[in-house]
C-alpha cells in the first residue's frame, strides 16, 4: 500500500472534536465535582513517562517534654525527603475502518461520521481513564492492611461502613466519596428498605436512595472491584480528596486517510493519547507504561507517607 499524502486527509476536525468536547465535558463533571474531587481528571501535559515530586516527610516525635531540670544536650532531629512518582499509559483509539458506500447507503457523509465517530470515542476515552484509576486506587489500597475492614462473612452493611471510616479514626472526615459496585450498592439499597426506621425505609422505596452518611456514592460496574473465585468478593473504597489524578498528559492526535487499492474506497481513522495516575501518599514503583495487569498490582505501588490516614482512603471488601 502506498504511503498516503497529506491531501488524503479527510479528517474533519471541528466535526470531530464537537462531538468528543461535549461528551467528555460531562463525564469530567460527573468525575471531578460529583466525586468531590476525590478522583479528578485534570489536564498537564508533560514530558516523558514519569511525573516524579518530592516532598518533606513528617517529622517524628518533633514535640517532646522537656525536663526543665536537665541541661543536657538536645538530640537532633533530622528533616528528610521522599518522592511521589506518577505513571503515564499511552493508548491507541482505534483503528475504524468504514467504505464509503456504506457511509452512502445509510446517507450520511464523512462530516457526519467523523461527529459521530467522536461522541462514542469521548466516553470510551474518559471511561478508560476512569477504569484505570480505580484500577490503581483500589489494588495500591489492598496491600495497605491499616486502611482495609474484611466484611466478607456476608454482604456490605452499614455498619461495615461505620467499621472503614474507623480506620481513618479521627481524620474519618476526610473521606469525600464511595466507590462501590452496583451489586454492593443494590445491597445497602435492600438493608435500606428493611430498616426499622419507617422515614427511612420510605425515603429509599420512593426515591431509591442509598444513605452514604452525607457522602456521594460513585457507582460503577469496574471489574477492577471484583475478585472472582468460590465466593465473589466486591470492594468498596471510600476516598478522600485528590486520592486518584488522571492527567490528561499529552496532546491528542487524530489522523484520516483514504485506503485505495481494496474492492472499495475506505476512510480509517486512528487516534493516539496518554495520560498519567497518580494516589496520593504512594509511589509508582513499577516499570514504564504498565499493563493493566501490571498497574493493577499492589506491589507496584510503595507508600511514601509517614501516616496512613495520609493515603488515598479505605477499602471495604465484602460479599
Amino acid at each position: 500500500m502506498a504511503i498516503g499524502k497529506a491531501s488524503d486527509f479527510q479528517i474533519y476536525d471541528e466535526q470531530f472534536f464537537s462531538g468528543m468536547t461535549e461528551v467528555v465535558q460531562q463525564n469530567l463533571a460527573l468525575f471531578n465535582a460529583q466525586s468531590r474531587n476525590a478522583i479528578r481528571l485534570v489536564p498537564r501535559r508533560h514530558r516523558g513517562d514519569y511525573i516524579q515530586e518530592s516532598f518533606v516527610k513528617e517529622i517524628s516525635s518533633l514535640i517532646s517534654r522537656r525536663d526543665t531540670t536537665s541541661v543536657g544536650s538536645a538530640t537532633d532531629l533530622a528533616m528528610t525527603q521522599g518522592e511521589e512518582k506518577m505513571v503515564k499509559l499511552n493508548r491507541t483509539i482505534g483503528p475504524v475502518a468504514q467504505t464509503l458506500d456504506a457511509l452512502r447507503k445509510i446517507q450520511i457523509n464523512q462530516n457526519t461520521f467523523s461527529f459521530m465517530l467522536g461522541q462514542q470515542i469521548a466516553p470510551a476515552v474518559t471511561q478508560n481513564m476512569l477504569n484505570a484509576g480505580i484500577n490503581a486506587v483500589e489494588a495500591a489500597l489492598s496491600g495497605q492492611a491499616a486502611v482495609n475492614y474484611d466484611a466478607t462473612d456476608g454482604t456490605l452493611a452499614y455498619a461495615d461502613l461505620v467499621e472503614g471510616l474507623n480506620k481513618f479514626g479521627d481524620q474519618a472526615v476526610k473521606i469525600l466519596a464511595w466507590v462501590m459496585h452496583s451489586k454492593v450498592a443494590n445491597d445497602l439499597l435492600k438493608a435500606s428498605v428493611a430498616g426499622n426506621v419507617s422515614n427511612i425505609a420510605d425515603v429509599a422505596i420512593f426515591r431509591a436512595e442509598i444513605g452514604g452518611f452525607n457522602r456521594p456514592i460513585i457507582i460503577t460496574d469496574s471489574s477492577d472491584l471484583v475478585t472472582a473465585g468460590t465466593t465473589t468478593t466486591y470492594s468498596t473504597l471510600g476516598l478522600v480528596a485528590d486520592s486518584t489524578v488522571v492527567m490528561q498528559s499529552e496532546d491528542q492526535d487524530i489522523v484520516s486517510d483514504i485506503v485505495t487499492g481494496l474492492d472499495n474506497l475506505v476512510v480509517r481513522i486512528q487516534g493516539e493519547f496518554s495520560y498519567t495516575i497518580g494516589l496520593q501518599g504512594l509511589t509508582w514503583a513499577g516499570s514504564a507504561n504498565p499493563t493493566d495487569a501490571n498497574l493493577g498490582t499492589s506491589g507496584n505501588w510503595t507508600k511514601v507517607a509517614s501516616d496512613d490516614k495520609s493515603l488515598p482512603g479505605i477499602r471495604i471488601t465484602s460479599q
